[in-house]
């Protein structure tokens, strides 16, 4: 196409960014959403084959307008029932299966777990050729029933909407923002959002806030990192500084050891700092739902402690009633303390207080890409720690259950099961299923134990768990 032409939402060009190495390149980007500010317009990009959290507003000097191509219309990708959909469903959303699982131990060269006769029904499958001999073998027998097709719902009827979870995790890095540009409009729900700063006192952090017209022109938010209550200028923060008492979050300090703390925030007494919380974790997270109405809502914020006072780190929410065992609803590692652990400490930390509510839980479904990641990584640490470290007892070989590391980790067992297939552990061999890890998932979980040095340690956990269901009122 002709250079100067208009580019329009939907097109597809070159758009300059830099990399990892400070070099430039110019990947294929596709535009979401343009905008005209004072005369000036800016394109809101996706980079085709990049990960979405690198999208970006960019000016027009960065595009390559020689090069342009024409909005494309593309098919949506067709559902299991034949109906259009968004998107194909991840792997976790699609293994829902129902095992009868136990784990006979083999050999004596690892660890094998015995279990039920298989109930009698079709065959599992073709079998598949023997494994070769592994430093640790465990054993499984389980029958694993067809997953029942879902009735399509009826005409007209809406399906329920659910949030989507987004890890910012420790191993995943936010891009630091190559520009400040003026207020924004978010390209997939309208709502205003600004590409600026947040400065709340010992760190800045790039930020994507959505907020009040008036805030949403200013290139840097400045807000008070323990109550949370942002402004338009540093000498406003200055003023209200001299007037904040706070030196912690509100709520109930429940764990500390050493200088990392929790505290435990209730949406409904403290509404104020949980909207505050909420938006700021909106800066980070493109596709948190905002929610006013914080009631329903517990908040455990995670804090690193000096001589001003306690500083967060992080926090991850829960619904104080659900039906469906979720123990998070939002979690989020600040910028400034990613790549240190934070991340795994506030997933385990979740499990921890599942342990004492003696219940097993799971993060709100569906998980984003980076949740998945995530996630996945501490379920396979745990599960890989529980199943290394089986002994034999007097000669006879361990046995454990699915449901028994379910009720050891406080991990739905539809978690373990999709960690166990994502790792690709169950073979099928002589008639049953036996779970195998070789030397090198072995070598490399002992690897990232090594250096995953931040732990959640019980005994500093002073948590006592409540029954919503028995409150007229949260």
């Amino acid at each position: 196409m002709a250079e100067g032409m208009d580019v329009s939402e939907g097109c597809r060009l070159p758009v300059l960014r830099r990399n990892q190495d400070n070099e430039d390149e110019w990947p294929l980007a596709e535009i979401l959403s343009v905008k005209d500010i004072s005369g000036r317009k800016l394109f809101y990009v996706h980079y085709i084959d990049f990960n979405k959290r690198l999208d970006e507003w960019v000016t027009q000097e960065r595009l390559d307008l020689k090069r342009v191509q024409g909005p494309r219309k593309e098919a949506k990708t067709p559902t299991k029932n034949g109906l259009p959909g968004s998107r194909p469903g991840s792997p976790d959303r699609d293994t829902r299966k129902s095992l009868e699982l136990a784990l006979p131990v083999a050999p004596a060269s690892g660890k094998s777990l015995p279990g039920p006769a298989v109930p009698a029904g079709p065959a599992p499958g073709p079998p598949v050729p023997p494994v070769p001999p592994v430093p640790v073998q465990i054993t499984l027998r389980f029958h694993l029933p067809k997953e029942s097709e879902a009735e399509p719902p009826p005409p007209g009827a809406q399906r329920p909407t659910k949030r989507k979870l987004e890890v910012v995790s420790p191993a995943t890095p936010v891009p630091a923002a190559t520009e400040t540009s003026p207020a924004s409009v978010f390209p997939q729900n309208g709502s205003t959002r600004r590409a600026a700063a947040a400065q709340p006192g010992r760190k800045r952090k790039s930020t994507c806030l959505g907020t009040d017209e008036e805030l949403t022109a200013l290139p840097v938010l400045y807000l008070c990192e323990f109550c949370l209550k942002y402004g338009h200028s540093l000498r406003c923060l200055q003023r209200h500084l001299t007037k904040c008492d706070l030196r912690h979050p509100p709520g109930n300090e429940i764990y500390r050891k050493g200088t990392i703390s929790f505290f435990e925030i209730d949406g409904r007494k403290n509404k104020s700092y949980s909207q505050n919380l909420c938006l700021l974790a909106k800066c980070f997270l493109d596709h948190k739902t905002l929610y006013y109405d914080t009631d329903p809502f517990l908040f455990y914020v995670m804090t690193e402690y000096d001589c001003k006072g306690f500083h967060i780190v992080g926090y991850f929410s829960k619904e104080k009633e659900s039906t469906e065992d979720y123990n998070v609803a939002c979690i989020l590692t600040l910028p400034p303390y990613q790549r240190r652990g934070y991340g795994k400490l506030l997933i385990e930390f979740s499990y921890e207080l599942s342990k004492v509510e003696g219940k097993t839980g799971t993060p709100e479904k569906p998980l984003s890409d980076l949740g998945l990641l995530s996630y996945r990584s501490y379920w396979s640490q745990t599960i890989l720690e529980i199943l290394m470290g089986l002994k034999a007892e007097g000669g006879e070989r361990p046995q454990i259950t699915i449901n028994e590391i379910s009720e050891i980790t406080s991990i739905k067992k539809e978690d373990v099961i999709s960690t166990l297939q994502y790792l690709n552990l169950i073979n099928y061999y002589k008639g049953q299923y036996i779970l195998t890890l070789s030397e090198d998932i072995v070598e490399g979980h002992e690897r990232a134990m090594l250096k995953r040095v931040l732990r959640i340690d019980a005994k500093c956990l002073h948590f006592t768990p409540k029954d919503w269901s028995k409150r007229g009122k949260w």
